[in-house]
Order: C-alpha cells, then structure tokens, then sequence
C-alpha cells in the first residue's frame, strides 16, 4: 500500500486559507459553538483572534446568522445573536467578519431601516455611501460653542425651556405620560436639515402611525432605525449606536441634524440584559457599571462638530420607571445632558398637554436663548405658578380670601390664562412666535355688552 503524503506546511497553510478563505480571497478566522443557551453562545476556537466588538458569522442549519462578541476568555467567546434565537446547534462553525461597515448616503432621507442598515420599509436595497463614519466624540477643545437658538414651535419649551442647536436635551416622563407625541411635535420643527428619529423598544403596531401620521410630511427629510421590543437586546442595543453614526454622517457633510431617540431607558435596558449575561455583576438597582459608562458614550458623540461641521441636536426621552425620578439611569442621563424637561401625571389627568411641568423642566443653555425682557417676564411666570401650585390645596379647602394677598390675587387670575395660552396638541401647528400667542392669551377678555332696556 502506498503511504498517504503528510503535507508541507505551506500546503496546510494554503488548506486553511481555502476552509476560511471567501469568494473574494478574504481570510476569515473560524471557531466552533461549544454551548448554546437562550441570549448566547460559547465559541471555541476564537480566544486569540477575537476583539470585543467584533461581529462573527454563525453558518447554521437555519442559514447565516449574525452576532458578536460580548466577552473574551481563556475558555472561549461569548456571542450574542443579533436575531432573538440564535438556532445554532454545538459544532457549528462560527467565523469572525470584523466590523459591520456603515456607510450612510442623501438618498436615505425618507427611509426606515433597522439597527444593521437592512431596509424594512418595502422600497427596495438602501444605496451605500462612500464612507465609513467615525464612531467617536469630537474632541473637546475642536468643538463649535452652542449659541444659536432656534424655535421647536412647542410653546411651552419654547418659553420656558429654549434650545440651541447642538444642545442635548432629555424628556422625563413615566410610560403613558406623552413623551413620543412630544417628541413628534419637536421632530416637526422647521428649523432643521436632516431628522433622524431611533424607536427603540417601541410597540411594533406604533411604528408606521409614527412614521406615517405624526411624522407626517416631515418624512422626508428624515432617516428612521426602528428596533421594537420583541427584537433581541443585541438590535435593541445598537440600534441608537446605528442612529448616531447616521447623524454624524449628516453632520460632518454640513446639516443642522436633529436626533430623536426614544428612548434612551430601553438602551439601558438592552446593555444591562447584555452585560449580565456577560456575568457582569449589577451594582445600581439591577444595573452593571458598563452601563453608566456606555451611556456617556453615545451621548457625548451628540452636540456641535468641529469648525465647518454642522450639529446634532438631540432630543431624547427619558421613561422613568415607576415614575421615580431618582431611578439610576434618569439620574445618570440628567448629569450628561444639557437640560430637561419634564412631564407630569397630574398634569397630564387634568387634561393639559403637552403635560410639562415649567418649575421643575430647564435648559442650562437658555441664557443664550432668552432676550432681558424674555428672562424677566419667564421668571415672573414661574413666580406666578409657583405660587399658585403651593396654594392650591389651601384654596380648595376655602382658605383663600380675594384681596388678602395682592400676589395670590394675580397667580389665581392669571396662571390659569396662562395653561390655557401653553395648550397645544399636534393637530394645532408649531407656534411661530411663543410670546405673542402668550401675550394674547393673557389679554382680557371682553365682556358682552348688555342690551339697553326699553
């Protein structure tokens, strides 16, 4: 019998280039899965080659699937599944395809994708861009200032709550409250280049009414990465990074950009189902400590760009659990942003919308925004409500007497005027001149004039 030739080293080499090699000549490194359970998988064979971040490709019974890899260990790769079921079975083969590129193009405005770029709209394959954007925050010292105020059309941000472009500003609400028509009314500003609107964790039946009826004629200046709640935490994870790099594109070609990201609580929440299943340990109320560091990262990559640069201005919503404001993440996203607003229950059950609360919203760039007269009629209106909040159950209980308190007098005539003059809804159209519509508002109204006796 003749003996079976041991190849040469350079014909195993050339083997292995043709085992993982693509149709292109790409090398590939490949492992095997050693364990499945139901958020990830454990890969043999990648301990060397693998980055954290990097994006395998898993070849199973059920077709290419994607993940990647959340953690690195002598003992193997952990890969979480982009899909909510990995259908992945022990022996498969399992090869790393680095980062997934995105390249954003002008011709995605008016489309809706999800969080790795695939069309989910109908209206066929996206057109590729010529670049990879940058997945890093500017450097601090090259930034442009925030100066530049700009009208939403809400008037009640607009009054008590003034943006700039490049500002980064956070909507706290409990769930039921009204922050995604909110943010709709804001989407809708007139003041901006490019939308990019993020729904991450959203109910999938809301999705196109967003898209379709509140976005409105609005689509198509805008670009939307849609991930809904029953999608993995992988998509739900990256789907607001997706959003970001999208903006960042628009702003480095020169656009004003507003970034919509609703909202950011089921980011965290997607990094801390990752993260745990990672066997990183909670340390805030069920929370690892990788979120709070992540969260400042994808925020900081928001706001003005270097000289020639557009911005992005980015509105986000807050969901507060429990309606407690105190929660980890609404805590830790108030200290990063550059302003709130919040939206209250009770405000919202006595039936005025948008439901905000005036006293305990700010925005700490609305210096650049107000006028001297604007400042000191906004801080006489807070005085105002102030005063006619803290007396209310007082003058439900019959305790208050017209004429007593010359200011009381002018809160309990007044700041009902005022709710009244802040009522908007999106059916009624942006505000084009807030303190007007105020003004005019707050004017007397004329009585009847009693026909004369005969």
């Amino acid at each position: 019998m003749r003996s079976t030739p041991v190849p040469t080293a350079l014909e195993a080499l050339e083997r292995l280039h043709l085992r993982f090699a693509d149709a292109d000549g790409l090398v590939r490194t490949g492992g095997r899965v050693t364990e499945v359970t139901a958020t990830h998988i454990m890969v043999d064979g990648l301990t060397r080659t693998a980055r954290l971040g990097d994006v395998v490709e898993l070849r199973s019974r059920a077709g290419l699937k994607l993940g990647e890899v959340v953690q690195i260990a002598s003992s193997g790769v952990m890969v979480s599944p982009f899909d909510r079921s990995a259908d992945a079975g022990v022996g498969e083969t399992v090869t790393i395809v680095g980062s997934l590129g995105l390249a954003p193009d002008d011709s995605w405005h008016g489309r809706a994708i999800d969080a790795l770029c695939r069309p989910i709209d109908g209206l066929g394959p996206l057109a590729p861009g010529t670049a990879d954007t940058a997945r890093s925050a500017p450097a601090a010292m090259s930034r442009q200032r925030v100066d530049t105020p700009f009208r939403t059309g809400v008037k009640v941000i607009d009054i008590f709550t003034p943006l700039c472009y490049g500002q980064r500003m956070g909507v706290f609400a409990g769930s039921g409250v009204g922050k995604s028509t909110l943010l709709a009314m804001l989407a809708n500003a007139d003041a901006f280049d490019t939308v990019v609107v993020a729904l991450i964790g959203e109910r999938g039946r809301e999705v196109r009414e967003f898209l379709e009826d509140t976005i409105g004629k609005a689509i198509r200046k805008t670009v939307a990465i849609v991930s809904t709640s029953d999608e993995s935490a992988m998509m739900r994870r990256r789907a607001p990074e997706t959003a970001m790099s999208v903006a960042e594109y628009f702003r480095a070609r020169g656009d004003r950009v507003l970034l919509v990201l609703d909202s950011i609580t089921r980011y965290a929440h997607a990094l801390r189902e990752v993260a745990i299943a990672a066997g990183e340990p909670p340390v805030a109320r069920g929370y690892p400590a990788s979120v709070f560091t992540d969260l400042p990262k994808l925020l900081e990559r928001a706001g003005p760009g270097p000289a020639g640069e557009g911005s992005i201005t980015a509105i986000l919503s807050v969901l507060i659990d429990g309606d407690d404001h105190n929660d980890p993440v609404a805590d830790a996203t108030r200290g990063i942003l550059d302003g709130h607003v919040v939206l209250e229950r009770t405000i919202a059950e006595q039936g005025r919308y948008p439901p905000v609360d005036p006293l305990a919203s700010i925005s700490r760039l609305s210096s650049k925004a107000w006028s001297t007269e604007e400042r000191k009629l906004v801080t006489m209106l807070k005085a105002l409500i102030a005063r006619f909040e803290d007396t209310r159950d007082i003058r439900l209980l019959g305790g208050y007497q017209p004429g007593a308190d010359h200011e009381l007098d002018q809160a309990v005539r007044q700041v009902p005027l005022v709710y009244a003059a802040l009522a908007q809804s999106p059916h009624d159209g942006p505000s084009r001149d807030p303190f007007a519509d105020l003004a005019v508002g707050l004017k007397p109204k004329e009585q009847p004039v009693a026909p004369a006796a005969n």
